[in-house]
């Protein structure tokens, strides 16, 4: 009975010696792994970003509008179009209503020019917060202030600035106690963010934040406001300030018993579920795909496989003249084939991460680069070369040794 080691050295000297045979087998496992651990390493990554960028609300954070947040049916989209505004005063009323809200803030938004002396910023976002976005809010404060309740009351044409504004008007400078125009109004600067960075190829930090009053005087409300809630708690005392704000805001709107709300109301869990609903099917594609790469290596496995198995029919015949059962050709013949495998699965992973990482470089699409799609990989290399390189081991090992010599 010969040994694993025996088997793994007789496998390697048979790869040295058809090293072009051995290369394109390796090649064909390579890419259907390749394909697999790119789509794998993407989809972790776009799954990674949407928890820690899109739906980052916080815990105990949720939003209440007249549209919905995270829906892909257009029906309910356009139904929820007849819905009234959400106004200063639902805000307020929630505030002192709710016994579940810690803070209770409100948003508007729209785009706009920035300029600064020469410098012009296109596409930016002109956001209106209540003083209480300071608590809800996401966004860190670098450097500077936030408003204040006073400066909201009286309309201040105060203002908070996104890093790349920062940078794109003040690269060697404090932008404390400048002014910048925003459309037709100018705004002095009290504070900076932190720099957010993208979110799938979107700069987030182009933005400038001024008080909602002073939104309001210089844009007027063309849109409902996004309410924003922070609940006192996570878990129980989340759901009872959702629950606190629900009867509070269908009171208001007169939404009879027995109806459908008029609003929603949205957490960070309704993005995440979106967003999986979603990329399952993308990710249920890619796999697919994925998979008929890893089937197309597994058949060229099994075809190289069985030329070089034609091929060394009298080298089978010897072993088995010497004493080898059907059993060690059976086993010399699997390892060869999981062993390529393994070498392809292994070049294959690192073909995929270096991809993936590529395409987060160009297009800044993210990636997670995650040991266990690395260890799945190299498994299902290994399963491949075990299920592809079975049959032509079998047909090895049926040989008749008697007639495997006479073979020319």
């Amino acid at each position: 009975m010969i040994g694993v080691g025996d088997n793994l050295s007789l496998a390697l000297d048979s790869i040295r010696a058809h090293k072009l045979r051995a290369s394109l087998t390796v090649l064909g496992i390579t890419m259907g792994v390749a394909t697999l651990i790119t789509v794998m390493t993407l989809v972790q990554g776009a799954n990674l970003y949407v928890e820690q960028k899109i739906a980052n609300l916080g815990t105990n954070v949720f939003r209440i509008g007249r549209l919905p947040f995270a829906v892909a049916d257009f029906t309910v989209i356009n139904r929820a179009q007849r819905n009234r505004f959400f106004y200063p005063a639902d805000m307020e009323a929630l505030e002192a209503n709710c016994q579940h809200c810690q803070y209770v803030g409100a948003a508007l938004n729209s785009s706009v020019v920035l300029r600064y002396q020469n410098h012009e910023l296109d596409d930016a976002t002109l956001y209106g917060h209540t003083p209480t976005m300071s608590e809800i809010d996401t966004r860190t404060v670098d450097t500077g202030r936030y408003f204040t309740d006073m400066e909201d009351r009286h309309a201040s044409d105060v203002c908070l600035i996104g890093d790349r504004v920062a940078r794109e008007f003040f690269p060697d400078a404090s932008p404390l106690g400048r002014t910048i125009r925003a459309g037709s109004a100018e705004f002095l600067v009290i504070g900076t963010f932190e720099k957010i960075g993208s979110v799938l190829g979107q700069d987030q930090d182009n933005f400038i934040v001024i008080p909602l009053r002073t939104f309001l005087k210089v844009r007027g409300q063309y849109n409902s406001l996004v309410i924003q809630v922070k609940a006192d708690g996570p878990d129980d005392a989340f759901t009872k300030a959702q629950d606190d704000a629900r009867r509070i805001m269908r009171a208001r709107r007169h939404v009879g018993a027995g109806k459908d709300d008029d609003f929603y109301i949205g957490t960070s869990e309704n993005y995440i579920s979106l967003w999986q609903s979603i990329s399952s099917a993308f990710f249920a594609v890619f796999m697919m795909v994925s998979s008929i790469s890893a089937v197309v290596g597994g058949i060229v496995i099994m075809n190289v496989m069985l030329v070089s198995v034609t091929e060394r029919t009298k080298e089978i015949g010897v072993r088995r003249a010497v004493g080898a059962t059907r059993l060690d050709i059976l086993k010399q013949f699997v390892a060869e084939s999981v062993v390529q495998c393994i070498i392809g699965g292994a070049v294959g992973v690192l073909g995929g991460f270096g991809c993936a990482l590529a395409v987060r470089q160009v297009a800044d699409f993210p990636a997670s680069v995650q040991g266990w799609v690395a260890t799945l990989g190299v498994v299902l290399s290994s399963i491949i070369g075990l299920f592809f390189g079975l049959y032509p081991a079998v047909k090895a090992s049926k040989l008749d040794p008697v007639v495997a010599l006479r073979t020319e």
